[in-house]
């Protein structure tokens, strides 16, 4: 039986382990067939082609084969279009990676999610239309809004989720990792309910992540600590790695 070949399948690496002394395994999100493990033989050494390709944060296409696990990489192209992101904006994109690293399963493809996260990585690369408008960290809560409604854990924004209850415009509502969104003990956390009703307009929306990003922008403030703790609770840690990394440089 001849062995699977996949060709010139945009993809992003995630992160990359040594493997033996010359090759790496690379953790890999492609927009067809979700995150998938790919074996890169030879690629640490000074001669391979894949040495200066691998790079995390650049827009790729790969050619791989194989059905086990683990495939074996056969091809990498860089696509272009923007630079490495560098500083805050470097780490912000780690913090992105290990989000889908967590919470996305191998093998099950999301193209929308995709296509979010090639959104989010030019916007952190300073290359995105109307990114001078949109600070990074609404693109953060945009991304992560988006990921936990691709792999369901975002309950409707328009509505009480233990009562179904219409939100009502000038309400305030929190949303509980537990308990979904409800009306808010600590008003200084919470959003309006127009506000969350936006939110869901804007990721219903046929280009959802321009939509969302402008309806982010003017609310990261509220809105970082309660997806922060969503995320943490569903990633199943109290600070994500990348989170803890940020905290460290910050405070030296």
């Amino acid at each position: 039986m001849a062995t699977r070949r996949t060709s010139h399948e945009p993809a992003y690496v995630l992160h990359r382990y040594d493997w033996s002394e010359s090759s790496l395994i690379l953790e890999t999100f492609t927009r067809h067939l979700g995150r998938i493990a790919l074996v890169a033989k030879g690629a640490k050494r000074p001669s391979s082609n894949f040495r200066p390709v691998l790079l995390p944060l650049q827009p790729l296409q790969v050619s791989f084969s194989g059905e086990a696990e683990i495939r074996t990489l056969k091809g990498a192209e860089w696509m272009g279009g923007h630079v490495m992101p560098t500083g805050e904006a470097l780490l912000s994109g780690y913090y992105v990676n290990e989000l889908l690293l967590r919470l996305l399963a191998r093998d099950d493809p999301h193209e929308a999610l995709f296509d979010a996260y090639a959104a989010v990585v030019q916007v952190l690369a300073g290359d995105h239309a109307g990114a001078q408008a949109a600070t990074q960290s609404a693109a953060l809560r945009t991304f992560e809004l988006l990921l936990l409604r691709e792999v369901g854990l975002l309950p409707a924004l328009d509505a009480e989720t233990l009562t179904l209850a219409p939100l009502l415009p000038t309400g305030r509502y929190t949303l509980v990792a537990e308990a979904g969104l409800r009306q808010a003990a600590d008003e200084e956390t919470a959003l309006a309910g127009a506000d969350w009703r936006a939110l869901q307009a804007a990721l219903d929306d046929r280009a959802p992540f321009a939509a969302t990003l402008r309806v982010c922008a003017g609310r990261d403030g509220a809105l970082r600590n309660q997806l922060r703790a969503l995320l943490n609770y569903h990633c199943g840690v109290a600070t994500l790695r990348t989170r803890q990394m940020m905290r460290d440089l910050q405070a030296l």
